[in-house]
Order: structure tokens, then C-alpha cells, then sequence
């Protein structure tokens, strides 16, 4: 999945919701549910995501919605093969990324 996410120091969770395409309340109870996700809080209680929670965020997603983990399977998962998942995830990305300009040179033909 392609993020499109302008360069920050901090995302708000709305815009994180809007370029995951899920609700505000299925990140904030990732939040809850995986340790490895810890975003800032300001005095009001607003949660601001760092580029790292972004992309720990992005491994989370596509464990569970896209490789259909459930929940207690993908935490598992983090915990024992964390390495080798975010490995396999860098190379999909760089993938997609690749597939992407080739489609686009592929539409400017």
C-alpha cells in the first residue's frame, strides 16, 4: 500500500486515517493493542505520529488487512520474525514503488 503522506515531523490522526483509508478509532485501538505503536500526546490528549509510528503503522496494515493476520497472530509475529517481516516489507514497498513509475511511463506512451 502507497502512502502518500506530505514530509513532517508529526502527523495529526486524522490525516493518518484518511491516507490509511480506515477510521480514526481502528488506529487508536491499534494504539492500544501494539506496543511498538507510541504516539506523542499533547496536553489536550491529541495524538500526534511520528514518520517512525507511520511506517510501524504501514507494517501493522499489512499484516492484518492485507496478509489477513488476525490480531494476536500479528503481534506474535512482530515479536519472534520482526526482522525478517520488516525485510520482506521494505522489498514489497520498493516493489510497489517500482510498479507504480512503470505504470506511469507505461500511461505517458
Amino acid at each position: 500500500m502507497q502512502i502518500d503522506l506530505p514530509e513532517k515531523r508529526y502527523y495529526g490522526i486524522g490525516e493518518v486515517a484518511r491516507a490509511f483509508g480506515v477510521n480514526a478509532s481502528l488506529i487508536r485501538f491499534w494504539e492500544k493493542e501494539f506496543d511498538v505503536l507510541q504516539p506523542k500526546k499533547n496536553a489536550k490528549g491529541n495524538r500526534k505520529f511520528t514518520p517512525q509510528d507511520i511506517k510501524n503503522l504501514q507494517l501493522i496494515y499489512h499484516l492484518v488487512k492485507e496478509r489477513g493476520f488476525t490480531l494476536d497472530g500479528a503481534k506474535i509475529h512482530l515479536k519472534e520474525e520482526k526482522q525478517k517481516t520488516l525485510s520482506n516489507f521494505d522489498i514489497i514497498q520498493k516493489l510497489e514503488r517500482v510498479k507504480s513509475e512503470l505504470n506511469k511511463i507505461k500511461d505517458q506512451l
